[in-house]
C-alpha cells in the first residue's frame, strides 16, 4: 500500500474551490485545521495529537514531543517513508525530519546547517533593485563570517539561473518536487509526505503567471504578517497582495496537477489537504499571524485514489483524521485523536458515526497559542507591543457552525451541514465545549530554548515568520 500525504501550505478554502475543480476524490467541505499556522499544524498530522497535547506550537516550534510520529510508526513496521518539504519550519533542525528515510527538500530549504552565505534570502529580499545586487552579495561574502568560496560559488550558481543559462528552479520549490517525484523509483509499500510552498508568502510564481502590478511587491521586503496586524497594515496595498495570492495559486493549482498525475501512477491513496489560510485583512489580521478566524482554520481536504469515488462530505472532519487515515490505510496502529475518514461511500461512512451531525457529538478543535519568540522580537523591534497578541485562542466545528474566540469575545460562523434545515447554534453551548477541551487536554508545557542558525532566521524572515 502507497500512500501521499501532500501539504499545499496557506491555500484558502476559498482559493481551493476556485481553482482545484479538477482534483478527483472525496472532498471534505467541513474540514478544519488544529491552528493557524505550520508548525502546530504539521505536529498535529504527523501525532494525530492537538497542539497542546504534544507541545508544539509558538511556544516551542521543534517537534520534541515523546509521541511517535507518524512516519516513525510507518518506517518502524518496515515502510519506506520520504519526506520532500519546501518550508523552512518543517526540516531536520526543528525535528520534522523524525522517522523519515528519506528527507529533502527544495531551494528554501537547502545549506541551513552551513556556514555558506544565505543568497536564497539575499535575492528574495533585494529583488527588485537591479543586477548591483549581486556586487553587494559578493562584498557581503568576503567581508562577514561564512565560508566565502562556497558562498561566492551558490551565488554564481543563482546568477546563472537568472540569466535562464541555468536550470535553477524560478518558483518556491514546486518544480523541484515535481522532479523529485519523477525521478523516484517508489517501491510498493511507502508512505510519502510532500510540503508545496507555492501559495505562502512572498507570492512570487513564474513569470508567466505574474499580473502586470506585481512590481509593487518591492515594497515588501519587510511585510510580516504580525507587525502588519498589530500596526498599521501591510507596506503593499491589500488588493496587490490579494492578486499575488491568487496568481501563486493559479500556478500551484497547474504545477500540482502535473505532481499529483505522476504521484496516481504509484500511490494508491493521495491525501491533498492544506494546513492552514490567509488573511488579507479580514478582522485586521494579515498573512496567518493571529487568531483561529475561519479564514485561516477551515481548510480544504480531499482524499484521491483507485476507487474513491467524486463525493462530498459536508460532516465535521479534523485534520486530526488524517493520521489516523493513513494509519489504518497502512494496517498500522498507534494513539491518535483522530478517526477513520471515508475512502468509499460517504453516505454509509456517515450512517456508521453515532450521530456524526448533531451538536453533542464530533467537534473539531482549532488552538491558537500565542506568538513565538521570533515575531514577539519583530513586532518590538518595530516599536510595537507584541503582548497584544501573546495570549491563547480557541475555537470549535460542529455540523452546527464554528464558534471561535476573538479579542471581542466569542463569534460564530455558520457552515454547511449534513442535516436538512435550519440550524440555530447557540454560543453557549460552543463554550462549554471550548471549556470541555480545555479541561481534557493533557497539556505539555514547554519553552522553547534551543536557538536558529543566522541561515534559518534570515530564510524565516522572508517568509514572514519572523
Amino acid at each position: 500500500m502507497n500512500v501521499a500525504l501532500v501539504v499545499l501550505d496557506t491555500l484558502r478554502y476559498d482559493a481551493f474551490q476556485r481553482h482545484f475543480d479538477w482534483l478527483s476524490g472525496i472532498r471534505f467541505e467541513n474540514m478544519w485545521s488544529t491552528g493557524r499556522w505550520t508548525v502546530p499544524v504539521h505536529a498535529s498530522l504527523f501525532t494525530g495529537k492537538y497542539p497542546s497535547e504534544i507541545g508544539v506550537h509558538a511556544g516551542n516550534t521543534t517537534l520534541d514531543c515523546s509521541e511517535p510520529t507518524l512516519a516513525e510508526t510507518l518506517s518502524e513496521a518496515d515502510h519506506t517513508t520520504r519526506g520532500f518539504s519546501n518550508n523552512v519550519n518543517i526540516t531536520a533542525p526543528f525535528a520534522f525530519d523524525r522517522g523519515f528515510d528519506f528527507f529533502d527538500g527544495g531551494w528554501r530549504v537547502q545549506n541551513l546547517d552551513t556556514d555558506t552565505f544565505d543568497w536564497e534570502t539575499f535575492v528574495t529580499e533585494t529583488r527588485n533593485r537591479g543586477p548591483r545586487r549581486y556586487l553587494t552579495g559578493l562584498r557581503r561574502c568576503v567581508t562577514e563570517d561564512c565560508a566565502t568560496w562556497p558562498s561566492i560559488k551558490r551565488g554564481a550558481l543563482l546568477k546563472l539561473r537568472d540569466l535562464g543559462i541555468s536550470e535553477q528552479p524560478d518558483d518556491d520549490g514546486a518544480s523541484e518536487t515535481l522532479e523529485f517525484v519523477r525521478e523516484t523509483t517508489f517501491g510498493s509499500d511507502e508512505f510519502l509526505f510532500v510540503n508545496l510552498m507555492e501559495a505562502h508568502w512572498p507570492y512570487e510564481p513564474p513569470q508567466s503567471y505574474r499580473r502586470s502590478d506585481s512590481d509593487s511587491l518591492q515594497d515588501g521586503d519587510n511585510y510580516n504578517g504580525l507587525a502588519a496586524t498589530l500596526g498599521e497594515g501591510p507596506p503593499i496595498d491589500s488588493a496587490i497582495l490579494e492578486r499575488a495570492y491568487d496568481d501563486s495559486v493559479r500556478y500551484l493549482a497547474d504545477v500540482y496537477e502535473e505532481i499529483f498525475s505522476v504521484l496516481r501512477e504509484d500511490f494508491d491513496y493521495i491525501v491533498t489537504l492544506s494546513d492552514h489560510g490567509e488573511m488579507f485583512g479580514e478582522h485586521g489580521v494579515w498573512q496567518h499571524a493571529y487568531g483561529v478566524y475561519p479564514a485561516l482554520t477551515h481548510v480544504p481536504c480531499i482524499i484521491s485514489g483507485e476507487g474513491v469515488p467524486d463525493q462530498q462530505c459536508a460532516a465535521p472532519t479534523s485534520l486530526l483524521d488524517v493520521h489516523q487515515t493513513i494509519l489504518t490505510l497502512m494496517e498500522e496502529d498507534a494513539p491518535s485523536d483522530g478517526r477513520v475518514l471515508p475512502t468509499e461511500s460517504v453516505g454509509e461512512w456517515v450512517a456508521k458515526q453515532s450521530d456524526s451531525t448533531t451538536d453533542e457529538s464530533y467537534a473539531c478543535f482549532a488552538e491558537h497559542h500565542g506568538i513565538n519568540r521570533r515575531s514577539a522580537a519583530r513586532v518590538a523591534a518595530n516599536g510595537g507591543d507584541p503582548s497584544e497578541a501573546d495570549h491563547e485562542l480557541a475555537g470549535v466545528a460542529t455540523a452546527s457552525g464554528y464558534g471561535y474566540e476573538t479579542p471581542d469575545g466569542l463569534s460564530m460562523a455558520e457552515i454547511v451541514s449534513e442535516r436538512d434545515g435550519e440550524h440555530t447554534a447557540s454560543m453557549e453551548k460552543f463554550r462549554n465545549r471550548l471549556a470541555t477541551h480545555r479541561k481534557r487536554i493533557q497539556r505539555r508545557t514547554v519553552e522553547e530554548t534551543a536557538t536558529t542558525s543566522s541561515v534559518i532566521q534570515q530564510r524565516l524572515e522572508s517568509l514572514g515568520y519572523a
